[in-house]
């Protein structure tokens, strides 16, 4: 039968009843186009009042629904507050009565109705299994209410439907002449590590096979892969050869990386670079700061760091600003929270930030927090002005939604969600080595007056982007920001004009 014909004499003729007064599906036939659509409707339901508690991110309920046709460029949905309307291409193929405000389980049951009527017409749509539906449908409805927004899987079923997890034995290396593997490094904890091999020593059989015999797609398949994998290898080292075997283990990426750059004289220059704003990069950072003391200078690398945890960033940029305001944000219909951390700074070394367009979400809370605090020179170009932070919302089935709807400010209050924060030093301006040296000069003779873009709030964002626009060669944007750095960390005087500025 599927969705319920508002006719009387089908009800009466064939002795069905739908499942209550005003449900769309009928009790004895829960299960439609392979799914359980009572299922299937409570999720939804769900779904729909959990967000109705974050104000729909300041979009109408109307929005959400009609943005499930963003599932078929065929599909025409309209929501008022009447009726909800499915049009595929020039023809009506459902007309339901809007459930009434906060009626979530009507308005999950329409949501299905919708969704069945559009699988018998897509064959893609009929094609996903229930986790694939929920990710597209979801992703759609929150994309009505945050462009941002996403349905995130239940991990218990990603894994079970995927189930591939990134693994290796945590060799480095590479051929010899003879056509053996010579270990170059061993990352520390990594199996190979435990089984002690070491830099230097010779792989020269695995799994029984010659290694002067194997591909090398055969060989790297032996080194990382999905899932687990055994390896049972031969080495041959300064004291001997030796047997042992490795079991491929899970990598686990770190949010920051530490580089010293030893100087007995200077104390030497600190390397952060961060990929993702959170409490393990705080703690990678923070360790770093009480075994490095002494150093002369710090090099911030946020150009690709991203983040949306706001406790985060405040322990990260307390570390060197202390407690002084780094952001507030601003949710729908609420004040702004003026984030603070609780503590005093660790270091008051120089610091230069890197930033680019891939510095996004509350690493630009950061990068503003440095300039505003006079506390690091900001180089590179401007960030993303993706500003913004999620609110997790956690459903009964294991999944959740992620509702970016909070937008960040910098800790004065200047808008940096769609503006982003602008560089001091502008890297893709002094790309040659002739253009470097005279902004030095300048910089030294005091004849550098940098406009300062983040002071006018009525700059187009965009008119500053294209007057310092993204570098397109990453390693070409890694040598320049290093050398820049180095040079502004290793002059005080040019460091304390740029400050100044």
């Amino acid at each position: 039968m599927g969705i319920k014909k508002i006719l009387v004499f089908m009800t009466v003729a064939l002795g069905v009843m739908p499942c209550c007064a005003d449900s769309l599906f009928f009790e004895d036939e829960p299960v439609q186009d392979g799914l359980n659509v009572f299922d299937v409707s409570k999720n939804f339901a769900e779904i729909y009042e959990k967000l109705d508690d974050v104000n729909w991110g300041g979009k109408s309920l109307n929005v959400a629904i009609e943005s499930l046709e963003n599932l078929n460029k065929s599909a025409h949905i309209a929501a008022t507050d009447e009726r909800v309307v499915l049009v595929w291409d020039d023809s009506i193929v459902a007309n339901f009565p809007r459930p009434e405000p906060k009626d979530w389980n009507g308005f999950g049951e329409i949501t299905t109705a919708l969704v069945l009527k559009m699988r018998a017409h897509d064959a893609r749509l009929r094609g996903l299994s229930e986790n694939e539906m929920y990710q597209v449908v979801v992703d759609s409805l929150m994309r009505g209410v945050d462009e941002n927004g996403r349905y995130i899987f239940s991990k218990a079923a990603e894994i079970a439907e995927d189930g591939r997890i990134l693994t290796s034995v945590g060799i480095e290396g590479g051929r010899d002449v003879r056509g053996n593997f010579r270990v170059t490094g061993i990352y520390k904890g990594a199996p190979a590590d435990t089984a002690g091999i070491s830099e230097g020593d010779l792989i020269a059989q695995i799994n029984g096979r010659d290694v002067r015999d194997m591909t090398d797609t055969e060989l790297a398949d032996v080194m990382t892969g999905f899932n687990s994998g055994t390896a049972k290898i031969k080495l041959l080292t300064p004291s001997g050869s030796k047997d042992v075997v490795l079991r491929r283990a899970t990598i686990i990426l770190a949010d920051a990386d530490i580089v010293h750059r030893a100087d007995a004289d200077t104390g030497g220059m600190l390397e952060i670079v961060v990929h993702k704003i959170s409490d393990g990069a705080v703690t990678i950072i923070n360790e770093a700061l009480a075994r490095f003391p002494d150093v002369s200078g710090i090099i911030l690398d946020l150009r690709a760091a991203t983040g949306d945890d706001e406790r985060a960033a405040a322990k990260m940029a307390g570390l060197f600003i202390g407690e002084n305001p780094v952001m507030r944000i601003v949710e729908t219909a609420k004040d702004e929270v003026e984030v603070v951390p609780g503590g005093a700074a660790v270091t008051d070394a120089p610091v230069v930030v890197l930033m680019s367009n891939m510095t996004r979400g509350t690493a630009e809370a950061i990068v503003a927090a440095f300039y505003e605090n006079a506390r690091g020179v900001l180089v590179g170009t401007p960030t993303a002005g993706a500003a913004r932070i999620a609110s997790m919302i956690d459903l009964s089935n294991g999944g959740a939604l992620e509702l970016l709807n909070k937008s960040i400010k910098t800790g004065q209050g200047r808008m940096i969600d769609g503006r982003g924060v602008f560089p001091i030093v502008c890297l893709s301006n002094i790309r040659s080595r002739a253009h470097q040296d005279a902004f030095f000069l300048n910089v030294i003779n005091n004849d550098f007056h940098a406009q300062d873009f983040n002071k006018d709030i009525n700059i187009n964002p965009a008119d500053v982007r294209r007057g310092c626009p993204v570098i397109t060669s990453g390693a070409d944007e890694d040598t320049l920001s290093m050398a820049v750095a180095v040079k502004i960390l290793t002059d005080a005087k040019v460091y304390n004009r740029l400050i100044a500025e």
